[in-house]
């Protein structure tokens, strides 16, 4: 007699968001499929844009992209609520982040933080295209397990890629690769800090009140401004006092306007 063992075929998520706004930064396309969705809220003064991905996060395999091109004007884009990176079997889940701005518009990128989580395995790149004289506000986050919940992330696989070109030319390129060995690199790697952020907005602000403001306890901080661009990094123990963090300094870049409404506590 023979025994065959099932064969266990495992579900992907799939998904694919794409919206595009006109010069004046109201809706002219909205395509989803899968587990990708866009939401715009409406009733404020700038223009929201929410992604959000309803398989409740990425695991092995799962590919995602989101879309957006902002022909003109001014919006701001978001994600719903954290993303999360689960344990992965195999190969990587995808991401793919695509956002184009076009001339004299502006963009604000407010994703919420990525929670990875023990044996997680994310591949993303988020490209920003600009215009000549668009600018835009790019803002990511990561915190590694969830302290609350006492949760330890001793294997890892995050390849992460920022970029943002202007007229086709690289302003800023910004690759990371997080793996055991990072984790376990003390010093030369994150230390003890399991949640970190960078923020890079075209334009050189007046670092001043940003340094006076990187003050919040249990994160680590710096600001720059160089090469028609302004970029601060962020360490912390925990995603709290990291994400109190990000919203001072982003009240000060964004000169006082209102978070999206996702992120409003």
């Amino acid at each position: 007699m023979t025994a065959l063992a099932p064969i266990q075929t495992m579900q992907r998520a799939k998904g694919e968001a794409l919206v595009t706004l006109d010069r004046a930064a109201r809706l002219q396309r909205l395509r989803q499929a899968g587990s990708a969705k866009a939401i715009l809220p409406g009733g404020g003064d700038v223009p929201e844009v929410v992604f959000l991905n309803t398989s409740g996060g990425l695991t092995g395999g799962d590919r995602l992209r989101f879309q957006l091109d902002l022909q003109g004007g001014r919006a701001v884009a978001t994600t719903q609520t954290a993303e999360r990176a689960y344990r992965a079997e195999g190969m990587a889940a995808r991401m793919e982040v695509q956002l184009g701005v076009g001339p004299g518009g502006w963009l604000d990128w407010l994703p919420q933080e990525t929670i990875l989580f023990d044996r997680a395995a994310l591949d993303r790149r988020t490209v920003i295209d600009l215009a000549p004289g668009a600018g835009c506000l790019a803002l990511e986050a990561v915190v590694l397990g969830r302290a609350a919940m006492g949760e330890v992330v001793r294997q890892i696989r995050f390849r992460d890629r920022r970029e943002i070109r202007l007229g086709g030319v690289p302003l800023w390129i910004d690759p990371l690769a997080l793996d055991d060995a990072a984790l376990a690199a003390g010093a030369a790697g994150l230390g003890p800090s399991r949640a970190f952020a960078s923020i890079v907005m075209t334009g050189e602000a007046p670092l001043g009140p940003l340094r006076v403001a990187l003050d919040e306890p249990g994160v680590t901080g710096a600001a720059s401004a160089f090469g028609g661009r302004t970029v601060l990094r962020l360490l912390a123990a925990d995603g709290w006092p990291l994400r109190r963090q990000i919203i001072r300094v982003l009240h000060i870049l964004r000169q006082g306007r209102p978070l999206p409404r996702v992120w409003q506590i």
